[in-house]
C-alpha cells in the first residue's frame, strides 16, 4: 500500500465551464449553466462553493474558470462567502477539458499547500441535495486519498439512464469505467447491482494526481507546467489569481480526466454514495427541482395553466398562459422562447448549435449582460439606434474608450455619474444628461455609494459591441 499522507488540508476545487446548451435559452455561451439562479435565489456555482466551503478542514476554495467569467464568478462567490474563506482562481483563456484544468490546479495546490494537500474536484453545475451524506462520503474519500488513492464518487442508479457514464465496482474497488450505454445495456447495469453512475467528482492528494498524470498523460502535464511558468500570478488579502498564458495554454492537449488518467490507472477507488446528486443536464432535471402542482406541472415565475398536465414552465419576466397542453417544456426569456416535448429535452442543444452556426446573438448573450463594472440591458434596438439601461456598481468605472461609428446620449436616472467626455470632466446627478459624439474619448464612473443607473441611447451607422477602442481599463481589457 502507498505511504499514508497526514495533511489536514482540504482544497475544494471547482471546475466552472461549459456552455450548458441543453438549458438554452436561460443558459448562454456568456451566461453558462453554473450561473443559473434557482428558485431559492442561489446559483449552481454558489451552491458548489458552499458545498465545499462547509466541509471540515476546507482550507481554501480554488475555482478554475474562463478568463471572461472571472469578475462574474468573483461576485457570485463573494455574495455567499460569509465566513471569508480564502479563495483562489485559475483563469483559462480557452477551454482545454478537465485533464488540463485539474493539472494546473494540482500544480498550484502543490506550490501553495504541499503535495499531500487533498483536492476535492467538484463540477460547478451539479446539484447535491443531501449535504450530510455528501460530507460523510467526502470523509471516506479523503481517507482513501490519504492512502495515495485516486478516488471517484459513484451514485446509486435509480433508473437505466443513458446520459451518464458508469463505474463497475466491487466494494470500493473499481473494475472498469463504462461510457454512456444504450438503453439495453443501462437496464442490464441496473439489474446487476454492480454499477454506479459516474458523478464526475474526484478526490486525491495533489502529488498523487500529478504522479499519475506523469505516468499516463505526460504530454498534458508537461504542457501545463510550461504554461504556468510563463503565466501571470496576482495575490491579495484572502485571494490568489493565476491568469494562464493564452499562447501556451492553447497548446495543451484537450482530454477529459476520465480518459487521460482515471480509466488507465490501477490506483482508483470508488466511494458509492446516495447524496441527492443530479448533473442538471436538461430542462427535465432542472424542472424537477420545483415542487409539482396537483397536475404535475412544475412552474417557476409568472405562469397560469388550465387543463394542462406534467409541464415544466419557466417565465420570470412575462405572464405566460398554457391551456390544454401536456408534457411540454415552455421556457420564456425576454429575447427567446423554447417550446419542447419533455421526451426531447436532450435535443435542445440542436437549437443552440443552429443559433451558434448562424452567428445569432441569442446563443451567446442575454439582453442583460454582465460586465466587471456592472450590467447593461438592451431595452430596444432598430435600424440606426439602440437603447440600453446601464447599471454601474459603486466605485466601479468603464474603460476610457472611443467608438468610430456611433454617438451616445447618457441620461442619469439614479445615483451620480463622473464622466470624461473628450477634454471635459463633469459630474451628473439624477435627471442630468450629456452627449458624446463619435470619435470622442469618454469614460463613465460611479463615484457614489449607491448603484448608478442610466439610460444610454446609441445612434449611428454601426452599433456592434466590437466598435470599441480601449485606451485604459481597470480590468485588463485595454
Amino acid at each position: 500500500m502507498a505511504q499514508t499522507l497526514v495533511s489536514k488540508k482540504l482544497i475544494p476545487t471547482i471546475l466552472c465551464g461549459g456552455a450548458g446548451s441543453r438549458l438554452w435559452p436561460v443558459s448562454r455561451e456568456h451566461h453558462p449553466k453554473p450561473f443559473i439562479r434557482l428558485a431559492d435565489g442561489q446559483s449552481l456555482l454558489q451552491k458548489a462553493f458552499l458545498r465545499g466551503a462547509l466541509l471540515p478542514d476546507a482550507t481554501e476554495v480554488l475555482t478554475v474558470t474562463n478568463r471572461e467569467f472571472f469578475f462574474k464568478t468573483e461576485d457570485e462567490l463573494r455574495e455567499v462567502n460569509s465566513k471569508g474563506l480564502g479563495t483562489a482562481y485559475i483563469l483559462e483563456p480557452v477551454g482545454r477539458n478537465t485533464a488540463a484544468a485539474i493539472a494546473v490546479a494540482a500544480l498550484q495546490v502543490v506550490e501553495r499547500h504541499g503535495a499531500d494537500a487533498v483536492m476535492l474536484v467538484l463540477a460547478a453545475d451539479h446539484m447535491i441535495s443531501n449535504q450530510p451524506a455528501f460530507a460523510a462520503a467526502v470523509g471516506e474519500a479523503v481517507a482513501f486519498a490519504q492512502e495515495g488513492k485516486l478516488v471517484t464518487f459513484g451514485i446509486k442508479p435509480e433508473s437505466p439512464e443513458t446520459g451518464y457514464g458508469y463505474i463497475e465496482a466491487k466494494g470500493n474497488t473499481v473494475l472498469r469505467f463504462v461510457e454512456k450505454p444504450n438503453l439495453e445495456k443501462a437496464q442490464e447495469y441496473l439489474r446487476s447491482g454492480r454499477f454506479h453512475w459516474n458523478a464526475g467528482i474526484f478526490c486525491f492528494a495533489a502529488g498523487t494526481i500529478l504522479a499519475e498524470m506523469e505516468r499516463h498523460c505526460p504530454e498534458i502535464l508537461a504542457a501545463c507546467k510550461a504554461c504556468l511558468a510563463v503565466s501571470r500570478l496576482a495575490a491579495g488579502k484572502g485571494f490568489v489569481q493565476t491568469e494562464l498564458d493564452a499562447a501556451s495554454f492553447k497548446e495543451v492537449p484537450s482530454e477529459s480526466i476520465d480518459y487521460a488518467v482515471m480509466e488507465k490507472s490501477s490506483n482508483v477507488a470508488v466511494v458509492p454514495c446516495d447524496i441527492g446528486w443530479s448533473d442538471i443536464g436538461s430542462w427535465n432535471a432542472l424542472g424537477d427541482l420545483a415542487a409539482p402542482d396537483e397536475n404535475g406541472n412544475r412552474i417557476e415565475g409568472k405562469a397560469l395553466v388550465y387543463n394542462s398536465r406534467n409541464c415544466t414552465i419557466h417565465s420570470k419576466e412575462r405572464v405566460l398562459g398554457a391551456v390544454g397542453v401536456n408534457d411540454l417544456i415552455i421556457i420564456d426569456t425576454p429575447d427567446a422562447v423554447l417550446v419542447a416535448d419533455k421526451s426531447c429535452a436532450q435535443d435542445v442543444k440542436h437549437i443552440y448549435a443552429r443559433l451558434k452556426s448562424e452567428g445569432h446573438e441569442a446563443h451567446k448573450l442575454h439582453r442583460t449582460v454582465h460586465r466587471p463594472w456592472g450590467t447593461y440591458t438592451i431595452l430596444e434596438e432598430g435600424v440606426g439606434f439602440k437603447i440600453k439601461r446601464i447599471e454601474v456598481k459603486p466605485g466601479a468605472s468603464l474603460s476610457l474608450q472611443m467608438h468610430h461609428h456611433r454617438s451616445e446620449h447618457w441620461i442619469v436616472v439614479n445615483g451620480m455619474a463622473k464622466v470624461v467626455n473628450g477634454e471635459h470632466e463633469l459630474l451628473l446627478n439624477t435627471n442630468q444628461s450629456t452627449y458624446i459624439p463619435a470619435g470622442h474619448k469618454h469614460r463613465l464612473e460611479n463615484p457614489g455609494l449607491i448603484d448608478l443607473v442610466m439610460i444610454e441611447v446609441q445612434s449611428g451607422s454601426y452599433l456592434g459591441e466590437d466598435d470599441i477602442v480601449r485606451f485604459q481599463d481597470n480590468y485588463g481589457r485595454a
